[in-house]
């Protein structure tokens, strides 16, 4: 009973620790789920860190170069909207004295026909006409001087504009020229600077196949940081995607109040993994119970089965009989066979012994476990006890029985009810001693039972 209330807890326990168990793998998967939607969302948090610091840097680096090209754009601007009013004002001044200027010299050549005709009048009457007529040209020729110099003035004026724009184009060059000049003066410092440090580290390194053999590890460097530069920019988009699907992600429902449910799985899991730990100890304290207890029992067991075997078998070949355990596979399997001694040596009774041996192993064993087992059992029945057994062996088996009831005579409950066939066997256990009478069941013609009872004989 106390084996079988061990075992029932033991399979209690066996089933609540697989509970716990898959409690506990439920428990570690939540968890690492949670954990990777952590990583994620970290990584996805300094990757957006990391790209709003690189816009910064870049909005910096644009304002700086508009504020330093602002100044000169506007100055040049500038001087090329004077430069072309400049020239569309000459442009028309020069026009209108040109179209003028065509018109004198029309007028030129009509007064010098006429003073060709004034010519041929000679000294005839018409001197006054003539007078008149040379008053004219002289007047003519004036106002043609007059804006022969007009023209000269106007056309030094356009020379001094086409100077001063062609001193303004000069000037947007000299700006832009020494824009490019700082520029390349800056540059010329930069790869100065890095002649220099080239110029040390070559002197510091000396050999030439050495420095081709840097300048080669160099160049593939360079090749391998153009080829890593070229993944990573191909990859680039697919991180922006991640990074895109990434915060769709944090934004999804499932992510709500992640912290809080992760440290209640995390309370849960260790919470868990304790209660398994105790079980798991528990466990190993049964087992040892288990193992203890059984030891014990079978050392009980066997010492009975001796004493019993050496009062009753009455043969020469077999000291004594023993129970042997052998584990199987776990340590609360076990093999159980029953072996011979002789001479100190141990031989399976299995093939090696007779009919009547063993049915008295069998009581034997049924005796001992019964001694050990049912204490507080106060029946103990035998059927047919001398089957297969020989006088000698069967007179022993009376003595044993004799024995126990003596051993049992202080138990008010305990009773030995034994059915034979073999009449000698039940005097020789049913003495007045122990018992009143005996009891004999015989059939009648029509195979009734008739049960009867009879004077225990002295």
């Amino acid at each position: 009973m106390a084996r079988e209330e061990l075992n029932r807890r033991q399979s209690r326990v066996k089933d609540e620790r697989m509970r716990l168990s898959e409690q506990l793998a439920a428990s570690r998967e939540e968890l690492r789920r949670a954990e990777q939607a952590n990583r994620a969302r970290a990584e996805t948090q300094s990757q957006l860190k990391a790209a709003d610091e690189q816009m910064a840097k870049l909005r910096s680096d644009i304002a700086a170069a508009e504020a330093r090209i602002g100044p000169a754009t506007q100055a040049r601007d500038s001087l090329l909207a004077q430069r072309d009013a400049m020239r569309q004002t000459q442009l028309a001044s020069e026009g209108a004295k040109q179209q003028e200027l065509k018109e004198l010299s029309s007028a030129e050549e009509g007064f010098s026909a006429k003073q060709r005709l004034v010519e041929g009048y000679g000294a005839e009457a018409k001197e006054a006409a003539c007078r008149q007529l040379s008053e004219q040209l002289a007047a003519l020729k004036d106002k043609r001087d007059a804006c022969n110099r007009e023209v000269v003035s106007l056309q030094q004026e356009l020379d001094q504009s086409a100077a001063k724009v062609a001193e303004n184009q000069n000037l947007v060059k000299t700006i832009e020229a020494v824009t490019d000049y700082r520029t390349t003066k800056r540059q010329a410092e930069q790869l100065q600077g890095q002649i220099g440090t080239l110029t040390q580290q070559i002197g510091q390194v000396g050999d030439r196949m050495a420095l081709q053999a840097a300048r080669a590890a160099a160049e593939e460097a360079s090749r391998a940081a153009q080829r890593q530069r070229d993944t990573k920019q191909g990859s680039l988009g697919v991180v922006l995607e991640q990074v895109k699907a990434s915060k769709r992600s944090l934004a999804d429902p499932r992510y709500t109040q992640i912290h809080t449910r992760y440290r209640k799985q995390l309370i849960e899991l260790k919470t868990t993994e304790m209660a398994a730990a105790d079980l798991d100890k528990y466990h190993k304290a049964l087992e040892r119970a288990l193992l203890a207890f059984h030891t014990g029992k079978m050392s009980d067991i066997n010492k009975i089965v001796k004493e019993m075997w050496q009062k009753t078998y009455r043969g020469q070949d077999i000291d004594y009989i023993q129970i042997k355990a052998d584990a199987e596979g776990t340590a609360r399997s076990y093999n159980y066979r029953v072996v011979m001694v002789n001479g100190g040596v141990e031989l399976d009774m299995r093939g090696r012994c007779s009919a009547g041996q063993k049915v008295l192993a069998c009581l034997i064993i049924r005796l001992a476990l019964a001694e050990t087992f049912c204490l507080n059992c106060g029946i103990l029945a035998l059927d047919e006890p001398t089957t297969n057994l020989d006088a000698e062996n069967s007179a022993s088996l009376a003595d044993s029985l004799r024995a126990l009831m003596a051993s049992r005579s202080g138990q008010e409950n305990f009773q030995l009810l034994v059915i034979t066939h073999d009449e000698h066997f039940a005097h020789l256990i049913g003495t007045r001693q122990h018992a009143e009478w005996l009891w004999r069941i015989t059939k009648d013609d029509n195979q009734r039972s008739h049960i009867a009872q009879e004077e225990i004989l002295e």
